[in-house]
C-alpha cells in the first residue's frame, strides 16, 4: 500500500468526528439538554405551576396591544400567550420544554383557541426581524434577546415585558443576574414609545413592567 491509502481510513474517520461533533455543536434544541430535563421535571405534574391566568399588567393593559401575531418567548404553560389567543390574537409560543408546551396546548383547547408551539433553546435563538405585532417575554431573564425583540417587531408593534427586579433579592433568595437594574427596562427601550411601566414592591415580591411600541417607519 502506498502511505496515503494507510492514512485514508483514519482520514476518513476524523471527518466522521468532526462533522459529528459540529452537529451536537449547532443543535438549536439540545444547546442545554440540563436546562430542558429540569424544567421538564417541573411541568410534568398536573397542576399548573403558575396558574392559569395571565399576569395581571398583562391582563389588564391587553386593549392597548395592537391585534395581530403575537410571540410569546418562554412560553411555559401557556398562560399569557393562551390568554392573548382569547382575546384574537395569532399566538406562537417558544419554550425549552416540550412537556410545558404540551400544556400550553391543553390549556389552549380547553378555551376553544389554537396556538402554534415550537421547542426552542432560547440562549442560540435568533428572531426573525419585522415578523410580530406583539412580543411577550414574561419571567424570563435573558438580556441578548432585548435588542432582537426590537427588530422581531414590526414598526408599530408592542414588547410587554414583566421579571424580578433587583429590590426582590430582599425577599427571596434569588441569582442576581436574572433580576433587572433599577430602571433597565425603561434604558433598553428608551428608543421606542413607553406606553406603560411599572416597578411594583409590596414587601413581598418586587418587580419591573413594561409595555414599549416601536416606532413607525
Amino acid at each position: 500500500m502506498t502511505p496515503s491509502t494507510q492514512r485514508h481510513p483514519a482520514f476518513r474517520l476524523l471527518i466522521a468526528a468532526i462533522l459529528i461533533g459540529a452537529l451536537f455543536a449547532t443543535g438549536p434544541i439540545w444547546a442545554k439538554p440540563q436546562d430542558q430535563e429540569r424544567w421538564n421535571k417541573k411541568y410534568e405534574v398536573d397542576a399548573f405551576l403558575f396558574g392559569k391566568q395571565p399576569v395581571p399588567f398583562l391582563k389588564n393593559n391587553v386593549g392597548l396591544l395592537p391585534k395581530g401575531k403575537a410571540l410569546d418567548i418562554a412560553m411555559g404553560e401557556g398562560r399569557n400567550g393562551v390568554f392573548l389567543a382569547t382575546r384574537g390574537f395569532d399566538v406562537e409560543g417558544w419554550d425549552i420544554s416540550p412537556v410545558g408546551l404540551e400544556k400550553a396546548r391543553h390549556l389552549a383547547k380547553e378555551h376553544n383557541v389554537s396556538i402554534q408551539t415550537e421547542v426552542v433553546d432560547l440562549e442560540s435563538a435568533e428572531l426573525p426581524k419585522n415578523e410580530y405585532d406583539v412580543i411577550l417575554m414574561m419571567y424570563y431573564m435573558q438580556r441578548n434577546l432585548f435588542p432582537q425583540i426590537k427588530e422581531a417587531l414590526k414598526p408599530g408593534g408592542m414588547a410587554v415585558i414583566e421579571t424580578y427586579n433587583v429590590d426582590y433579592l430582599k425577599y427571596q433568595d434569588f441569582r442576581p443576574q436574572w433580576a433587572l437594574q433599577t430602571n433597565e427596562l425603561l434604558e433598553a427601550f428608551k428608543d421606542f414609545k413607553i406606553i406603560r411601566y411599572q416597578a411594583y414592591d409590596d414587601g413581598k415580591e418586587a418587580y419591573s413592567s413594561i409595555i414599549a411600541q416601536k416606532p413607525m417607519e
